[in-house]
């Protein structure tokens, strides 16, 4: 999932238009969290589980440009009156069409001390809230696709540039947790940045029928896609969380994975937490299979 006053490309809506919704129209109903023991959050712009008790971790994103910061100090309110953590990722960009938007431009910039400020006015913030908060800085690093501008980096470059943000932001708010956070795909490990840095191993965890039958040829479980993703987490002894967790197909295939995401299972020892991404997405899924939407009252699909 945004904290922002301006439209953005990859995450639209947002945390202050979800709160300024509910204000005018009121809370929805509460939508239940999967059954399971698991703690639960959301990136939730929309509002859909505002109402939830279940719902202990509510994540944000937001970019480091073009930002409202303000905005936080809502945020904190928001998860602070439903007895919830924050987790905020912060996204090494701006949310504008921008020739400052690629890889290159980010990499010189950071090394040369150009956002260090960026860094520093987001982390003052955070250092005044009241909420418990984690830092998730350029996430899915190790991402072929080129979704991302910080993604497909060479690891060097990435952990350099990994460390610089995460020293400015101890250096304002030194009670954040950190979460370093791949996809948990094959080759994550070269863009560790060391014990030193990382509090939490997040990973991204989604099933999307359509693409899993025509292209895999068959339904994949959460089981199936969490497993090989969770091994190469647990490998650095931290913590685990699910930081983005999204599931659409058949009522018969959103069930069942509705049903295991929350279990505590010995073999997913270090796992703390699953947030679900409770959004559409904007980039492509690949082969030419659109755009998912992750949302809890659009996820299911007509059966085939």
């Amino acid at each position: 999932m945004p904290i922002h006053a301006t439209h953005h490309p990859k995450r639209k809506g947002g945390l202050a238009g979800a709160l300024a919704l509910l204000a005018a129209f009121g809370a929805s109903a509460a939508l239940a969290a999967p059954p399971g023991t698991v703690p639960f959050g959301v990136y939730d712009p929309g509002g859909d589980f505002s109402t939830d008790p279940d719902v202990t971790i509510e994540h944000l994103f937001l970019p480091w440009e073009d930002v409202y910061l303000p905005s936080l100090q809502d945020a904190d309110a928001y998860a602070q009156a439903r007895g919830r953590v924050l987790m905020i990722t912060i996204e090494p960009w701006t949310w504008s069409r921008s020739e400052r938007n690629t890889p290159e431009y980010l990499q010189r910039g950071i090394a040369a001390g150009e956002y260090d400020e960026n860094m520093r006015a987001i982390c003052q913030i955070i250092a005044t809230l009241k909420s418990s908060v984690s830092v998730r800085w350029g996430h899915e690093m190790e991402d072929k696709s080129s979704q991302f501008i910080w993604t497909h980096w060479d690891p060097a470059t990435y952990i350099s540039a990994y460390k610089r943000m995460i020293d400015v932001c101890r250096a304002e708010a030194p009670g954040i947790r950190t979460v370093w956070s791949p996809l948990g795909d094959e080759g994550m490990e070269q863009y560790y940045p060391g014990d030193d840095y990382v509090d939490l191993v997040g990973i991204s965890v989604f099933g999307y029928q359509p693409w899993e039958k025509a292209i895999l040829g068959k339904e994949r479980g959460y089981l199936e896609v969490m497993a090989p993703k969770y091994e190469r987490a647990a490998q650095f002894g931290k913590p685990v969380i699910v930081a983005e967790l999204g599931y659409s197909g058949t009522q018969d295939y959103v069930d069942a994975w509705e049903k295991e995401v929350r279990v505590e299972r010995p073999e997913f020892g270090s796992l703390v937490g699953v947030a679900y991404f409770d959004q559409k997405e904007v980039y492509p899924w690949p082969d030419g299979f659109g755009l998912p939407d992750w949302r809890v009252n659009e996820r299911v699909l007509p059966a085939q």
